[in-house]
Parts: structure tokens; sequence; C-alpha cells
């Protein structure tokens, strides 16, 4: 092969040729392109940091929002509850205060209910032993023929319902 036999001829020129190619490839990629790539990367890298920084940043101010929020609604929550207990309070202490003016009206009437039964039960009885004195006189006139006094007849019935 003819090729081959040339090597040893021209390999100093193309070894020549090859180092002056990967020269300029060298400052071309090396001190041209690498740069502004590392200088975007870098930019690319200090961006993503700060978007990051900036998302912890939003997460934290909203997680103290949240906690304060947390905070108010809980004191909203209790001061409502206190509200709610106090009125129960207050609407039992009043329903307290009308029951105990409507007990005492109730007892009142009766009480007065009582009176006027123990007053009916004693006129009834009365006239039931008047009643009583008056028939016994006259069964006593009619069956025996006897005739009783009405203080007789009074002494002799109130004898009778006592023992009765």
């Amino acid at each position: 092969m003819p090729q081959i036999a040339q090597m040893s001829e021209i390999w100093s020129s193309q070894l020549f040729w090859l180092l002056v190619i990967f020269g300029l490839v060298y400052v071309v990629v090396g001190r041209g392109m690498v740069p502004k790539v590392t200088e975007t990367v870098g930019l690319r890298d200090s961006q993503i940091a700060s978007d990051l920084a900036a998302a912890q940043a939003a997460r934290d101010a909203a997680d103290e929002a949240e906690e304060a929020w947390r905070v108010r609604e809980n004191a909203n929550r209790e001061a409502a509850q206190e509200l709610v207990n106090t009125a129960k309070a207050k609407s039992q202490a009043s329903t307290e205060a009308k029951l105990a003016k409507v007990q005492a009206g109730i007892d009142t009437q009766l009480e007065e209910a009582e009176a006027r039964i123990a007053a009916s039960r004693a006129k009834a009885a009365a006239e039931i032993e008047d009643v009583a004195a008056e028939a016994a006189q006259d069964i006593a006139a009619r069956l025996a023929n006897v005739s009783v006094t009405a203080t007789a007849a009074k002494s002799a019935v109130k004898e009778a319902m006592t023992n009765g």
C-alpha cells in the first residue's frame, strides 16, 4: 500500500496541522465558548438559588400568616364560647327567677285553694251535722213518738260522727 509507505515522509506535516487545528479548537472552544456557557450556567444556578430562596421566604411567610390566623381564630372561638356561656348563664338565671316567681304564685294560689277547701269542708260538716240532727229529731218523733231537743240531737250526731 502506497499510503503506508508515504507515512514516514509526511507524518511531520500531518502532526503540525493536527496541532494547529487542535490549538484553534482549544482557543475557540476553550477561550470563547466555554466561558459563555459557564457564565450562563452560573446565571441559571444563581437564578434557581434566588427562586428557591424566594419560595422558601414565601413559604415561611405563609406559615407565619397561617399560624397568626390560627391564633386569631382560636382567640375568636374562645371569645365566642365565652359569649355563649355568658348568654346561657344569663338565660338560666332569668329562667330560674321567672320559675321562682311563678312557683311562688302557684304556692300562694294552692294555699288559698286549700284554705277555701278547708272552709268548705268545715261548712259542709256543719251543715251535715245540722241536717243529721234535724233528721234524727224527725226520725225519733215519727218512729218513737219522742220529742228530742236540738241540742241533744246535735250532741248525739257529733258523738256518732266522732266514733263512726
